[in-house]
Order: structure tokens, then C-alpha cells, then sequence
């Protein structure tokens, strides 16, 4: 159901705070969009200016060009535009990912963006802002979904890495390239090899680094060097063009990780050999717990499970429903 005569509502664009006159993570360019993090389901080319939190500036002219109009804002320092009062709060998605809170007139809402609870050791941990409405997104948001600890998820990476290398095969795992690829370079064990990445992934290391976020180092791949890559591990975008590296490989093994992998029908789909289960956004335990921090009695779930959130938040006494999305929730 969409949002009407609120403080923010939907329109062809997207959320749209009309006192203020700008949209956050608009679905297409517009005028002034106020922009979440990185990811391109949440920043989209096109919009005459940009405003976002000073940690994903980096990162957003990387993904939108560096000629894009950008403002930007350190988490807890109000923007006001028009007379609505804007600000970042730390998400802990991935690095530079902040919640937006809006006030107006006393009225306070706060948009989620992508979150987690868990705190990775790289991206700013989330913080819940207490609020009077709260749009959060869904994207695992069924019970099936509780995340391990990311620790035993290392560990279980790094085994088969270390079984791998110790049979002269290459590891190839499948990691988004921002965000998951840097968080899982800080967690492999630089001890039991070599450690490689696609340019598309060490080019977003570049700019994490340079936006102030510790990242162990990893060497990008290059096709105009001959490698040995026996017993290495190489960290790759699955939608990238990979047959050229693949090629290079020795003995190839390869593995998908993402919070998908939790479901088995979902790991037999990956048609890969290995998965592992880490999501860099908040599992059922984690999204029922950001939501009861905020103390907001009207709830919004958007992108991903939102129908099954909704549900389950009306039965527990929330006035709750679904805002709709172009985007079903991604990794």
C-alpha cells in the first residue's frame, strides 16, 4: 500500500519527502536524491544533485562518476533542506552505509536502507534512532534465516581453502564487489596463501581504503602477467566477465558465498561445488530486533520478504504494511 499525505511518500521516482523536496535512493534521476550507500539498487545515475554520508563519497563516485554534484554529511550532523531536517546514522552494511532520519515539524522517520546488527570490524556498527516511523528493509526477513557467527564462517572458508591449497588447486569464490569482497578480505587467514581479487574488486578496495576503512591487502589479477596461481585464492564478482581468468586457473575450485546459501535449494541452484552462508544484511532475529530499538509503532518493510515482515509485525501489534519496490532484495 502506498504511502499517502505523510511525511514521506511513493511516486513513480520513489520515496519522496515532499516538504523537503527530495526523494531517498530514488528508483530513477531526479532532481535531489539522498542516497543510503552504494549499491546500485540504492544509488541510481541520472540525479541533478546528490546527497549522501561523507564515508560513501568515494564510493559513490566510483559506481555514479566523479562529476556527479555530491553533498556530503558525517553520521550525527543534521542537513536541512527546506526546512526538513536530515541526517546519517551508521547502517553497518558495508562500508559508508547509513540509515537517513527525517524530522519535520516535530515528526521523525527513519529510512533503513540495507543493514546488519553484526558488527564485521569494517563497515561503522548499525545504530538504532528512535523514531516515530520506520522503513526497514526485508530482504531475509522470514524465520528461516539466523545467521552463524561470522567467525565459524571464516573458519569454514578458510578450511577449504587451506584443503585446496594443500593439493595445489585454486579457490575461486563468488563475492559482490562491494561490500562482501572487502569484508571477506579482512576474514580469509593471509597465512595459507596468496590472496587475489578482480580489478572490479580491487578498484572498490582502492576507494574503501581511501574513505578511511582498514583492508588487509590483496593483489588484483591482471591478464597481461603469467601467474602461478596453485594455492592461491582469488575473490571474483560472479557477474563479471570470468572466463579469461578462469582459464589461468590451476585445477579450479569454486564456491559461492551469500546469505541465500542458508536454504539448500538455493545452494543446489548456485551449481557450485561449495557455499557459504554470510549476509551483509540483517537475518529474522536481527530485523525484529533493529525494528523494537527504533520504539516506532508504524512499520514499513521494503525490499525482499515483505509480505511474511508485515504479517508477523501486525500480529505482534504494529501498525505495519508493505512499501513496494522495484527491487525484491540483493546480496
Amino acid at each position: 500500500m502506498y504511502l499517502k499525505n505523510t511525511l514521506l511518500t511513493v511516486n513513480k521516482n520513489g520515496l519522496y519527502c515532499a516538504a523537503g523536496d527530495f526523494y531517498i535512493d530514488p528508483w530513477r534521476g531526479v532532481d535531489r536524491a539522498v542516497v543510503t550507500h552504494g549499491h546500485s539498487d540504492h544509488a541510481r545515475p541520472g540525479s541533478r544533485l546528490y546527497l549522501s554520508c561523507k564515508k560513501s563519497e568515494l564510493i559513490l563516485k566510483e559506481r555514479l562518476g566523479n562529476r556527479i554534484s555530491l553533498q556530503t554529511a558525517d553520521y550525527n550532523s543534521p542537513v536541512v533542506i527546506n526546512g526538513v531536517t536530515v541526517s546519517f546514522h551508521p547502517a553497518g552494511h558495508i562500508p559508508g552505509s547509513a540509515q537517513v532520519r527525517v524530522e519535520h515539524r516535530g515528526e521523525i522517520w527513519v529510512v533503513s536502507g540495507d543493514y546488519k546488527l553484526e558488527d564485521d570490524g569494517l563497515s561503522d556498527p548499525f545504530e538504532p534512532v528512535k523514531c516515530h516511523a520506520f522503513i526497514t528493509e526485508s530482504t531475509f526477513g522470514a524465520p528461516v534465516y539466523h545467521w552463524e557467527p561470522q567467525e565459524k564462517v571464516y573458519e569454514a572458508v578458510n578450511g577449504w581453502w587451506s584443503r585446496n591449497c594443500m593439493q595445489g588447486k585454486t579457490s575461486v569464490i563468488y563475492a559482490y564487489s562491494l561490500g562482501k569482497s572487502q569484508r571477506l578480505i579482512n576474514g580469509l587467514d593471509h597465512a595459507i596463501g596468496r590472496i587475489y581479487c578482480h580489478p572490479a574488486v580491487a578498484s572498490m578496495n582502492e576507494r574503501v581504503r581511501q574513505s578511511g576503512f582498514t583492508l588487509k591487502e590483496c593483489t588484483p589479477l591482471s591478464l597481461k602477467e603469467e601467474q602461478d596461481y596453485r594455492g592461491a585464492m582469488v575473490i571474483i564478482p560472479q557477474s563479471s566477465g570470468i572466463s579469461e581468468y578462469m582459464r589461468r586457473f590451476t585445477a579450479p575450485e569454486d564456491a559461492y558465498i551469500s546469505g541465500w546459501m542458508q536454504i539448500k535449494k538455493m545452494r543446489k541452484s548456485s551449481g557450485r561445488p561449495a557455499a557459504f552462508t554470510l549476509s551483509d544484511h540483517a537475518d529474522w532475529p536481527g530485523l525484529l530486533k533493529a525494528i523494537k530499538a527504533t520504539g516506532a509503532h508504524r512499520i514499513y518493510a521494503t525490499h525482499g520478504y515483505t509480505e511474511l515482515l508485515t504479517r508477523w509485525l501486525l500480529d505482534s501489534g504494529y501498525d505495519a504494511s508493505v512499501l513496494p519496490s522495484p527491487y525484491t532484495g540483493r546480496e
